[in-house]
């Protein structure tokens, strides 16, 4: 099932689907916003053996900084350890730059302070089940002004709980700086060749899933989360060989 709902963004049209992942953002998201489904100075979420505090996210950004894309060899070979500090916790990802080091070489240079107070700015609960964020602006528009292509896609579209890939629109080769973490398992198209996977989530999927159970405002399943969660701050570091 598609959602037939376009955006142009500099000239460019971006279609989004609910069986797709698309960098240019849903429609559903606040514009110009923090992406929040519902503003508060706290929330405390429930989950099964756990409470979870979340403060309240920072503004996010007027615009997307313009890089250049970096070269490959920055992670070539290479594993890393992502912290995530964010407004409702830490997520420690594992970075596979040994299978995707393009992706991974651009995650390093986004790190330094590219995706500083910026939020989650989309939730898919319905077909897919995806947090999505790297984009500054929250508004799922904003872009690093670079792209590349598609590595480490899986043939067979699965995506299980806990992967980290890459969002993108409908040209392979536009992957830039927004992601998605995967909170449950899900199949994803591999018709237009699939999506970037250059890690998974190690520490803090407490956190996700407790994002994704609140759910979005959305009537479709797909939008802003209802409770707010953006990355504040993202810390890497390389896995030495033994």
């Amino acid at each position: 099932m598609r959602l037939n709902r376009t955006r142009s963004v500099l000239g460019v049209a971006c279609l989004l689907s609910v069986v797709g992942l698309s960098a240019c953002g849903s429609s559903t998201a606040n514009p110009g916003g923090s992406g929040t489904g519902a503003a508060s100075t706290s929330a405390t979420l429930g989950v099964v053996g756990t409470s979870l505090h979340c403060a309240k996210p920072p503004a996010p950004a007027a615009s997307a900084p313009q890089l250049q894309l970096p070269s490959k060899r920055t992670a070539q070979g290479k594993t890393f350890t992502a912290v995530l500090q964010t407004s409702c916790g830490n997520v420690t990802f594992e970075l596979y730059g040994d299978k995707a080091p393009q992706t991974v070489a651009s995650f390093l240079q986004l790190a330094k302070s590219y995706w500083d107070d910026s939020p989650c700015h989309r939730l898919t609960t319905q077909g897919i089940y995806v947090l999505q964020c790297g984009d500054p602006t929250g508004t799922g528009t904003g872009s690093t002004g670079y792209g590349f292509g598609i590595e480490n896609a899986p043939e067979n579209g699965d995506y299980p709980a806990g992967t980290v890939a890459m969002a993108r629109g409908d040209d392979p080769d536009s992957n830039g700086g927004q992601f998605f973490i995967v909170y449950k398992d899900t199949q994803l198209p591999t018709n237009t060749g699939g999506y970037s996977i250059f890690g998974k989530v190690v520490d803090g999927m407490d956190i996700v899933n407790a994002v994704a159970k609140t759910g979005t405002n959305s009537s479709t399943g797909d939008g802003a989360p209802t409770q707010p969660i953006s990355i504040l701050k993202v810390t890497v570091t390389e896995k030495k060989k033994a």
